[in-house]
């Protein structure tokens, strides 16, 4: 027995995906099979390092007066704070507060 990866395999096994997912179909597998593995090493990153505790530096910095500085804008409404899926209904959390119409999450738009 030969070599499995071989080119010729390899070509073969390009064909048969390519018939049966289409060659618009292929770029956005590939794209999700890509974000599924960094997603994967980033948790593995997570797991094996060890927690690094925030480092706090106070520096005595003068404080604005208050008529120069800028309003804040104001705090995400309940009905702002989580986004819903239009299509599987998911709710995902929207810490900015930002107005979508037409959200979708990540695992649907890999699925279509």
């Amino acid at each position: 027995m030969g070599d499995l990866f071989q080119p010729t395999h390899l070509l073969i096994i390009a064909i048969i995906l390519l018939v049966l997912f289409g060659a618009k179909r292929l770029p956005e597998l590939g794209k999700g099979l890509g974000e599924g593995m960094k997603g994967f090493k980033e948790g593995l990153k997570g797991i094996t390092d060890p927690p690094v505790a925030p480092t706090v530096q106070q520096t005595a910095a003068p404080a604005p007066p208050a008529a120069a500085t800028q309003p804040q804008s104001p705090p995400a409404n309940p009905e702002t704070s989580f986004i819903v899926c239009t299509r599987c209904g998911g709710r995902f959390e929207n810490p900015h507060g930002f107005k979508v119409s037409d959200f979708v999450c990540r695992s649907c738009s890999a699925r279509s």
